[in-house]
């Protein structure tokens, strides 16, 4: 993976701005011997926000920007001048998003739609200047507010692909064949197992001009729910896919165990998979006669739809997109929105990047504060 530009699992610490002190100040000009107290309110702090773009297809972007910092809020002044607000810092990330806290492995949120925008960490409202605290018994207060503090957070980003169909099969089963087949996508090809080492999406076409996106996901082993192999690493975007494909090639041992296997696997990974809609191809059927075929048929102990394909001599190709076609719109698409996210293993997350969060050393202009002493809600 040092190679790929393909970036679907990022850590960083994100930190929005503190809110500007108030001011005090008192109004000092020829003439006007009690000018009273002018002084201005501190700026708002900027906020931390997520922006989904379906621009971007990973998370290699943020890979080399792992602290995310928003402006703090600028300090009032005299004659009722504001400070100036924070700028809000905008993280571009790709549909499909999820993000957990990289501290606890919590879930945070999930970025489902183009230019959807979630507040991540609100920045630190400005103090008032003293201008606000004068009364008819203390006409010169000597006091302001100071900013609120800003809101800190080390999260974790986590994208899963968005696609139709998704291809779930032991290594060297034939999705890269299939789909480098039905698509324009050319996925690596080679007859060893884990040739591919990162999702791949193709653009599969049907008949009248109609499409669906297929991703092809690395192979999935035995014990891939409990991080063997690279399964527990891309299992994640199956999570996304309407229609599960299983690819089981016609010379294993042994098709219906593949297949439960397989099942098993996404079974322990999350149990609302098995909601999805499953079609089984059996692939590599050109090594197969007539004979052997039926054969096949009768052993077989699936209760889905099946077919026999051949990505090398085409063989049930066209069936198979018309199949699939036919249930992606025969069935409700799965909704993204019914998705439960389970707590992140951060053991399982540090190993996966060992992401140092922490930042140097500020200079910290701040007096001392004690911020949780502060009755915000009736100052502000």
């Amino acid at each position: 993976m040092s190679e790929s530009n393909f970036v679907d699992y990022i850590k960083i610490y994100a930190r929005s701005g503190k809110g500007g002190r108030g001011s005090v100040h008192f109004r000092r000009e020829k003439y006007i011997p009690f000018g009273g107290p002018d002084g201005g309110d501190g700026g708002k702090g900027g906020s931390i926000i997520l922006r989904g773009n379906h621009n971007y297809w990973t998370l290699l972007h943020l890979k080399y920007e792992r602290h995310i910092l928003a402006e703090h809020g600028g300090s009032g002044s005299g004659r009722l001048c504001h400070g100036k607000d924070g700028e809000d810092r905008i993280i571009e990330v790709p549909v499909g998003t999820v993000i957990f806290d990289g501290d606890t492995g919590e879930f945070i949120t999930d970025v489902q739609h183009h230019e959807q925008e979630i507040v991540l960490l609100k920045g630190g409202r400005g103090g008032k200047g003293n201008n606000h605290f004068k009364t008819a018994t203390n006409q010169a207060p000597k006091y302001a507010q100071p900013g609120e503090p800003y809101e800190e957070r080390k999260i974790i980003l986590q994208l899963k692909l968005l696609a139709d169909v998704g291809l779930v099969g032991f290594p060297n089963a034939g999705k890269s064949t299939l789909l480098s087949v039905v698509s324009a996508a050319k996925p690596k090809i080679a007859n060893y197992p884990f040739t591919t080492l990162e999702p791949s999406l193709g653009i599969v076409n049907v008949r009248d001009s109609y499409s669906f996106v297929m991703a092809d996901i690395p192979g999935i082993i035995e014990g891939a729910s409990e991080g063997k192999g690279l399964g527990l690493r891309f299992l994640r975007h199956i999570e996304r896919n309407y229609l599960l494909l299983f690819l089981v090639p016609a010379d294993a041992d042994n098709i219906n165990k593949e297949y439960e296997i397989l099942l098993n696997e996404l079974t322990k990974y999350n149990p609302e998979l098995l909601d999805k809609q499953r079609i089984l191809a059996i692939s590599k059927s050109d090594l197969l006669d007539e004979e052997l075929e039926e054969a096949i048929e009768k052993e077989l102990l699936i209760d889905i739809p099946y077919l026999f394909i051949s990505a090398v001599t085409h063989k049930g190709i066209v069936a198979l997109k018309d199949l699939l076609w036919k249930e992606l719109n025969n069935q409700e698409f799965h909704n993204m929105e019914t998705i439960v996210y389970k707590p992140m293993d951060i053991k399982l997350a540090d190993i996966e990047d060992d992401f140092d969060y922490s930042l140097p050393d500020e200079d910290n202009d701040e007096d001392s504060v004690d911020y949780d002493e502060l009755d915000w809600e009736h100052k502000i």
